[in-house]
């Protein structure tokens, strides 16, 4: 039978409009049909791209006698946690409370009030079934035991709420503490932090690159050095496409779980082209390239905007479309290119994944080989997508992310600037029209869109810091009054309805939808918290506008994450990134020019000279919406440089060296 899935927008629980499960999305209505029938609720919370969610929705909910055991003693609702984040935090922190541990599928039973009585993950059929039948019997026979725990959980969700706690003002001892304790988790030999799974710390390489800038700490830069180039020479970032996976499942980067996540591609696109602006790696300049053209390619839609994720499996089958066997290569590349391919890539008899397959790695440099090396390599990664293109291709979530478009956003124009790519300018550009046109409703950002119309979510705090920066990012590139104002638009928002009075934010607004209890997490996960995206665009904003009420805003959001950044700073990264930026400055740099048109070697002097967190505007002296250019004249005709801080100038200067001189002696005030 079908179910009240058929109609939603989230392509996640589309994928469950068919079970023989009788879903509910997330409604008001759901649990009045609780309360009616007096029954217990399932709250089952994943996304489209989720593995084990696949097997458990194969395993249970397509399982008819699963199903009818559902539809008889509870009211099943089904979240994708992607379009309902702050529905995932509050449950996801009771899961963690109850188990120690979280993830998804996350599988929640709760009361017809919302209130959470027993939580977990992953559950075999077996397993479900007997839980199901436990919690009926206890819902029916201890029921007042069932409540109690319920009461409980529920107020430990609420005791996590990190407002109001210890404070630390944003300073270079801090920071300094934070690179330190990245230092001592930075693993030596295969690059990043922890064992496995291993994620790429995007956020952490961001912040340590601008610390390395500010500090000169040549730690801090190797760290990120070695890091890159085990991620991107290993099975995590596809060698023949470009992009990454979302994690790697051993602690060499070799075999990932095969997942493609927009955020992930983004940060780390910022990460690569910040590198190569450091160093002139090759390498760095290639993935950073590659994954700029991933991002457009592969997730961009026919609507605009670019989707969330590419699935984990195919046809059901992990890593199927990515693989590979010695004989494979041979047959697609001859003997002797097959076997010079499978010892590049490191593709084995006994194979590195699952029945004798291979994931692709780099095993050796290539981007500064020999030239007719570099060209075998092309053309057998050429022949190779070739073949791998008419594989079964992984399914795609195409829901439009309000949050992760804008780190894309940002990314591609940073991108864009840096390596003069019109194709990356224009992307970001586009993107940004994308959301100020579909995704801001009556002056409110919508979390998400499908198919070119807006769903109903609202936004989350991550929505209007990650827009806004985003927003940001495109009043640089275009010199356009109207991102800035759109910008400003956003933050007055945030300010005024996510604001928690203490100087920390909120998730969610003052007007959303209750819940259990208002979900206020700082901590810097897969992507940047609420509080370090709207940071990012508070510093950016101010440095901008000359408004300095912004960047007051800003500094006393992150003295309330001080002691987060410099005792864990695993779980701050973005927002170590921000200080890192605030503490510099950040730098204004006002190009006031006659002629955008032209390559400026004044304007690329700019770009590669000035530290991380820099804004920087080219225009005409005095264009009309853009503060940082007002009162700038040029001198003798010639495009003029200012840099600034907090809008109070150094002498101009008319010639890259100057400029970059300038810069030099600026960033060794510490």
């Amino acid at each position: 039978m079908g179910n009240r899935l058929a109609d939603a927008t989230s392509p996640y629980l589309l994928q469950h409009k068919d079970n023989p499960v009788d879903w509910w999305p997330w409604c008001e209505e759901a649990f009045e049909e609780a309360r009616r029938r007096d029954v217990p609720v399932i709250i089952s919370v994943g996304y489209a791209a989720c593995h084990w969610c696949h097997v458990m929705a194969h395993e249970s909910f397509e399982d008819e006698a699963t199903a009818a055991q559902m539809n008889e003693g509870f009211v099943s609702i089904k979240v994708d946690r992607e379009e309902r984040p702050d529905v995932d935090a509050v449950y996801m922190t009771a899961t963690q409370a109850m188990t120690g541990q979280g993830g998804w599928p996350m599988t929640v039973f709760a009361t017809p009030a919302g209130d959470p009585f027993f939580c977990g993950t992953y559950f075999p059929r077996a397993q479900f079934g007997r839980l199901l039948t436990s919690v009926t019997t206890a819902w029916r026979d201890q029921r007042d035991d069932v409540l109690k725990q319920g009461s409980a959980v529920v107020e430990a969700v609420g005791g996590a709420q990190m407002i109001g706690g210890p404070t630390a003002p944003i300073s270079a001892e801090l920071l300094a503490a934070a690179a330190q304790g990245l230092a001592k988790e930075h693993d030596q030999e295969y690059g990043g932090f922890g064992g496995a799974p291993k994620f790429p710390p995007h956020m952490n390489l961001l912040f340590l690159l601008r610390h390395h800038e500010r500090t000169g700490s040549a730690e801090a830069l190797e760290t990120v050095r070695h890091a890159c180039e085990q991620m991107a020479r290993g099975g995590i970032y596809d060698q023949l496409a470009g992009g990454f996976a979302r994690y790697a499942v051993d602690n060499t980067w070799t075999v990932p779980h095969f997942e493609k996540m927009l955020y992930d591609n983004a940060l780390l696109l910022r990460v690569y082209t910040q590198l190569w602006r450091l160093t002139g790696d090759l390498f760095a300049r290639r993935i950073a390239d590659e994954t700029a053209a991933f991002l457009v390619r592969d997730l961009g839609t026919a609507q605009g905007g670019l989707a969330s994720a590419l699935d984990a499996d195919t046809d059901g089958v992990e890593g199927l479309t990515y693989a590979w066997t010695p004989a494979e290569l041979a047959e697609v590349l001859g003997p002797e290119d097959g076997a010079w391919a499978a010892d590049l890539f490191r593709v084995t008899a006994a194979g590195t994944f699952e029945e004798g397959k291979s994931v692709l790695v780099l095993a050796r440099d290539i981007d500064e080989a020999d030239p007719p090396i570099v060209e075998r390599w092309r053309d057998v990664r050429q022949r190779l997508l070739a073949v791998r293109n008419e594989r079964p291709q992984p399914a795609r979530d195409d829901k439009v992310v309000a949050s992760w478009n804008g780190l894309a956003i940002t990314a591609l124009a940073e991108h864009g600037a840096l390596t003069g790519s019109p194709a990356s300018r224009d992307a970001a550009i586009a993107l940004a029209e994308v959301l100020a046109d579909r995704h801001l409703v009556d002056g409110r950002l919508r979390r998400v869109s499908r198919d070119g119309v807006a769903g109903e979510p609202a936004g989350v705090l991550e929505d209007y810091g990650c827009v806004a920066e985003a927003f940001l990012a495109v009043h640089q590139v275009t010199a356009d009054r109207r991102w800035l104002e759109l910008a400003g638009e956003l933050l007055d928002v945030a300010l005024a309805r996510f604001g928690s009075g203490d100087g920390g934010f909120y998730d969610t607004a003052d007007d959303a939808e209750k819940l259990l209890t208002r979900p206020a997490d700082p901590t810097d996960n897969a992507t940047p918290s609420g509080l370090s995206a709207i940071c990012a665009a508070l510093v950016g904003y101010a440095a901008l506008s000359g408004a300095t009420e912004y960047r007051e805003a800003a500094d006393a959001a992150l003295a309330t994450v001080g002691p987060l950044i410099g005792g864990h700073p695993r779980f701050a990264g973005y927002a170590a990134a921000v200080a890192e930026a605030a503490l510099t400055g950040p730098y204004e740099i006002a190009i006031a020019t006659t002629d955008r048109t032209a390559a400026d070697p004044l304007v690329e002097a700019a770009h590669w000279s000035a530290p991380g967190g820099t804004v920087i505007v080219v225009g005409e002296p005095d264009r009309p919406g853009v503060p940082l250019l007002a009162g700038r004249p040029l001198i003798d005709g010639a495009s003029t440089a200012y840099v600034c801080r907090g809008f109070v100038c150094d002498r101009p200067v008319t010639t890259p060296g100057e400029l970059a001189t300038k810069l030099g002696q600026s960033s060794e005030v510490k």
